[in-house]
């Protein structure tokens, strides 16, 4: 049982992740492979500040700024150096390798056992409910709240022109938006949403890990393609709410599939090759013609 609703934890905590390259991959069409590097990043910091001693609250805020800055040096690479976009990306991600090793002082790993995180008060005050419903519990209730602030942006005319942006950039940039600003806001907006993915998953899980991540891209993308895919909304006109409510449903599934395919008795040091087969069999999904069987 603790399988199952560790999946759904773990799947809730990068729903931010699958948040984020929803942005970058089906708002901009942008090929963003910072959050490689952003997700660690907030990991990293979050962890160097909670076992500084620093307010769990304020480390997550912090984590996200970072985010959203290096998610902004990628925009500003791309839009005005005029360097290709997933290079932009490469070029950002391989530095914040160096960047999340300075941030946590050489270390690779940083345990938070003795550390006061998020989840620390609250196991105090419901010490009667077990841990992952704590988790559970608060992991729902900043979903939901970035949910509805993602959804109430993406409907203002700020968010109008992001969007607008990404579908024809000639057109809006005729219309007097600056779409290289669009851009970069909207980068940066992405990343500061997986560095807070690393910030919760680093404190559910007890660490922070230099290499956590590395290919993360492919689960938000992995968590979009089987949110779609699943519940066929990838051509239609269906509101940004919807769309974002069905990339949280693809992460949560897709931790629930690997969590299956452990449970089936695969060796954990195949979990890439696990996703890439989701991946892939997500893709294929609707060119096989099952997406009718498998709808909602």
């Amino acid at each position: 049982m603790e399988l199952w609703i560790g999946a759904i934890d773990l799947g809730l905590g990068y729903a931010f992740l699958a948040m984020g390259v929803f942005i970058t991959m089906r708002i901009y069409n942008f090929p963003d492979i910072t959050a490689d590097g952003s997700l660690t990043l907030g990991a990293s910091i979050t962890a160097a500040l909670l076992v500084a001693g620093v307010n769990a609250y304020i480390a997550v805020a912090a984590a996200i700024l970072a985010g959203f800055v290096a998610g902004a040096a990628t925009g500003l690479i791309h839009t005005k150096l005029k360097v290709n976009g997933l290079l932009s990306g490469i070029l950002v991600t391989t530095a914040l390798y160096s960047v999340n090793l300075r941030i946590t002082g050489g270390r690779s790993n940083v345990p938070l056992i003795v550390a006061n995180t998020l989840l620390t008060p609250l196991e105090k005050n419901f010490s009667t409910l077990p841990r992952w419903a704590v988790s559970l519990g608060l992991f729902i209730i900043f979903a939901a709240v970035a949910l509805a602030l993602l959804s109430m942006l993406f409907k203002t005319d700020f968010g109008l022109a992001m969007r607008s942006t990404g579908d024809n950039e000639i057109m809006t940039a005729a219309q007097g938006v600056s779409t290289d600003t669009m851009k970069i806001i909207g980068i940066g907006l992405s990343n500061a949403l997986i560095a807070f993915s690393g910030a919760l998953v680093c404190q559910y899980q007890g660490f922070s890990d230099i290499n956590m991540g590395v290919g993360i891209v492919v689960f938000g993308l992995a968590s979009v393609i089987i949110g779609e895919s699943v519940l066929g909304f990838r051509k239609s006109p269906n509101s940004i709410t919807i769309k974002l409510v069905s990339v949280v449903f693809g992460a949560v599934l897709f931790r629930e599939l690997v969590a299956a395919a452990l449970k089936l008795g695969l060796n954990p040091t195949d979990f890439k090759l696990i996703n890439a087969l989701f991946v892939l069999g997500a893709v294929s999904l609707p060119q096989l013609g099952l997406r009718r069987a498998f709808k909602l």
